[in-house]
């Protein structure tokens, strides 16, 4: 990626000297483990976050950041800017102002207004206060557990939770979250999936126009978003996992569902011809 010497986003806090030790969990074990399974790039962990207790007061402490690591917090600040020009473009093409949202890094655990947020649920977008949340581990997973490297693979996972905060300003996540109390966990769980599935949608778009605008791609990024995208699909997670697929348990889409809906929402740029909700794809 085109990425050095470009903006870096200034909706951007930085916890990683915070520490939220005497973290209580209300929801026993088993919250953990679900949200462990349905966690992976994040999406709305609300409903799992709501059985687990808000983190005790954190306190400041001193921190090392890697060279490596400072680089990668240059990457993923410059990744959301180019995400806030390009749905600021989008959305003043339809009249209306884009609210960017704030990208929170951490270490092991920290405070969201959904509830306590841990390392262990992967990247996820809290829309109670508009904020994206990462540990920047997670790229070391992307590359080592997932077989996804490239820097395009961690840029998609930005994209993705900003998809999410789209999903929050239309009102799209809103109304799934509603239905959660009318619906049978096996039929929410479809909704979620058409949500995810959705959030890559829109994460193609900004790549489309990422590289319209600003010609911030190079060859092989698509490529790594892609593998990215296929790496993380429930089927694959649930065979790793347990050695068989369950469907009725899929959270965010198989990886050929993931794949199909980032690629036409790059190939297109289009947001109308991303309706998830309406196609069995």
């Amino acid at each position: 990626m085109r990425w050095k010497g470009r903006r870096e986003s200034d909706n951007f806090e930085d916890r990683r000297g915070m520490s939220g030790r005497g973290l209580a969990v209300g929801g026993g074990i088993g919250a953990i483990v679900i949200a462990l399974i349905v966690s992976f790039l994040g999406g709305d962990p609300g409903q799992v976050l709501q059985q687990l207790q808000t983190a005790a007061p954190q306190q400041e402490q001193p921190v090392e950041i890697s060279e490596e690591e400072k680089e990668l917090t240059s990457f993923v600040r410059t990744v959301l800017a180019s995400t806030e020009d390009v749905w600021s473009h989008l959305f003043e093409q339809e009249g209306a102002a884009y609210q960017t949202p704030t990208l929170v890094v951490f270490r092991d655990q920290t405070a969201t207004e959904c509830g306590a947020g841990m390392t262990a649920m992967g990247p996820f977008y809290c829309p109670a206060d508009q904020k994206l949340f990462i540990d920047l581990s997670f790229n070391d997973e992307l590359k080592n557990r997932f077989g996804a490297p490239g820097e395009f693979a961690m840029a998609y996972v930005i994209a993705h939770e900003v998809g999410h905060h789209i999903q929050h300003l239309n009102g799209t996540m809103n109304k799934v979250q509603q239905m959660r109390t009318r619906l049978s966990e096996k039929e929410y769980n479809k909704l979620s999936v058409k949500l995810e599935l959705q959030a890559d949608f829109l994460a193609g778009v900004w790549a489309h126009h990422a590289n319209k605008l600003e010609q911030l791609l190079e060859e092989g990024d698509i490529e790594a978003g892609l593998q990215a995208a296929n790496a993380i699909g429930d089927d694959k997670l649930q065979m790793q996992a347990q050695g068989q697929i369950v469907p009725d348990a899929f959270t965010h889409g198989t990886s050929a569902q993931r794949v199909y809906w980032f690629k036409k929402g790059y190939q297109t740029g289009d947001v109308n011809q991303g309706d998830t909700f309406n196609n069995d794809r």
